[in-house]
């Protein structure tokens, strides 16, 4: 029998991947929306998300697709009217914040699931795969993309907790974590900041590595043209390429697998709900952090630049 979710924050991630993921899934159904401003046709819409658990005892999980900051509120609510949680990323504002839903949830016995849909892009696997065993020298992510083109209007983006350039890279973040063998942690970061925003436009990281790999990362709104996505990595027995954000590899100079441009989420949305269908059923919680936490420690070690004011 499906699970009936409700969709809360109807935005561009959530009519882009959320709902045609929710609709191929013979999993789910999808039971309601909460938003003030849109809508899905033919399913039952709310503008106020505590009326909504309040009027629908049926409906046994809640996706939270809105930004990063009021998502703790909804959580919450959730969580203690006994409603399982899955969270786009990044699944809070602040690392605390996440620690205690997720003790929450384990309290009322509730599955809470912090998704980070870059780990199920169609190589990511392969790429894990490969590296187990082998000695990393070097690894550089190398993430620059157009926020006008993939974030047009949000600006909430570029407010505190908003994580401006982070919000993509933070899916690197999320695939690095995954598939290197060893913990890394940020040693130094320089974080472009427009004037007139409070969240930077570009980052520079570099990390520490426990056998003294060189790993750092380059994110940048600013690219306009050809966008990339890329992750290069070389170790002692060979080196990888990690390219569209995860959904091409090479190894070796050999392509493994590739997707077109701009089809780099295929895919990735249909499994996150399939592992919270799995983790619903099995009353499991997965509140992994690790790419957030470097997100926090590159704003704290961050060497604030301030470039020119941005312009949508």
């Amino acid at each position: 029998m499906a699970l009936k979710i409700a969709l809360a924050g109807i935005g561009k991630i959530a009519r882009d991947q959320h709902i045609p993921a929710i609709a191929a899934s013979p999993d789910w159904e999808l039971a309601a929306t909460v938003s003030r401003h849109a809508s899905v046709d033919g399913v039952p819409s709310y503008d106020d998300f505590t009326a909504m658990l309040a009027a629908r005892p049926d409906i046994e999980v809640v996706s939270l697709c809105m930004p990063p900051v009021p998502r703790f509120d909804y959580a919450r609510a959730a969580i203690a009217a006994g409603r399982h949680v899955m969270l786009e990323k990044p699944p809070g504002a602040t690392l605390s914040e996440c620690h205690a839903l997720e003790a929450m949830a384990r309290q009322a016995g509730v599955s809470i699931y912090a998704t980070w849909h870059s780990r199920e892009a169609a190589m990511v696997s392969t790429a894990k795969t490969w590296l187990a065993g082998k000695r990393l020298e070097s690894l550089v992510v190398t993430w620059k993309e157009d926020v006008r083109k993939w974030h047009p209007g949000q600006t909430w983006i570029w407010q505190a907790g908003g994580l401006g350039v982070f919000d993509p890279g933070i899916n690197a973040l999320s695939i690095v974590t995954e598939i290197l063998p060893d913990p890394i942690h940020v040693t130094a970061s320089d974080l472009f900041i427009p004037e007139n925003c409070e969240t930077p436009i570009a980052a520079h990281i570099a990390f520490a590595h426990p056998y003294g790999a060189k790993v750092s990362a380059e994110f940048d709104f600013r690219k306009e043209g050809d966008q990339f996505w890329n992750i290069e990595i070389t170790t002692a027995e060979g080196s990888l390429v990690l390219s569209e954000g995860g959904a091409a590899l090479a190894i070796d100079g050999v392509v493994q697998s590739a997707t077109a441009a701009g089809a780099a989420l295929t895919g990735e949305y249909p499994r996150l709900y399939a592992n919270m269908a799995r983790l619903v059923r099995a009353g499991g919680v997965d509140m992994d952090l690790a790419p957030m936490a470097h997100v926090a420690d590159a704003f704290v070690l961050g060497r604030r630049i301030p470039v020119e004011p941005f312009i949508e």
